[in-house]
């Protein structure tokens, strides 16, 4: 046991361990910089040098003015439904809703429920919807973060403020903020990134 001690403590074993070690850490330094080389070399995928190079993949929507429909959800017994004011001021006689028709939208508030009656024509009891169709630009919500889209302007992601003037749960009809052409960004990224469409 003494002898094992001397030998540790020793120059010569200190020596050799210290030259045994800086070596040991030089090759691995050595060795991952050759690791590095050679995936670069190979080109392997990186998500982070792609996008800076060539973008990030998002998908787009094309903006045009079309005809569209929203729907509005109704709950409908013996063709009556009973919505809220905000409600109430979107629907209109004569609107579709199902196989059948709004008759007419009570502008007065009904006393015993505090909502405003919807009355209908050959409509069936249960949840129906009431069509909303229009002419414009129509988008879907969640493509929308706070009345704000990003679009792409010469391959970089631009911020847009739009007004919603109705929606439904999957699409929202806009009455300002975009014109024919413009191209909405319908995946996540953040005001700035460098975009490549997907076709």
């Amino acid at each position: 046991m003494e002898h094992i001690e001397k030998i540790i403590h020793s120059k010569i074993f200190k020596h050799t361990f210290g030259i045994v070690f800086i070596i040991t850490m030089l090759g691995w330094a050595g060795f991952r910089f050759a690791t590095i080389a050679s995936e670069n070399r190979r080109e392997v995928y990186n998500i982070s040098r792609v996008s800076a190079d060539q973008g990030i993949p998002v998908e787009t929507l094309v903006i045009t003015t079309k005809t569209g429909t929203l729907y509005e959800p109704l709950s409908v017994k013996n063709n009556r439904a009973y919505v809220s004011v905000a409600r109430a001021n979107g629907l209109k006689a004569g609107q579709r809703v199902a196989n059948g028709l709004i008759k007419s939208v009570s502008r007065g508030i009904d006393l015993n429920t505090g909502m405003h009656i919807v009355r209908t024509e050959n409509v069936d009891d249960g949840i129906q919807f009431a069509e909303f169709v229009a002419d414009g630009h129509f988008v879907p919500l969640y493509a929308i973060s706070n009345n704000q889209v990003h679009i792409v302007e010469n391959g970089i992601a631009t911020i847009r403020n739009v007004v919603i003037e109705r929606q439904d749960s999957e699409n929202a009809y806009l009455s300002s903020g975009l014109n024919d052409g413009d191209v909405v960004i319908l995946s996540a990224v953040s005001t700035g990134d460098k975009v490549k469409t997907v076709k």
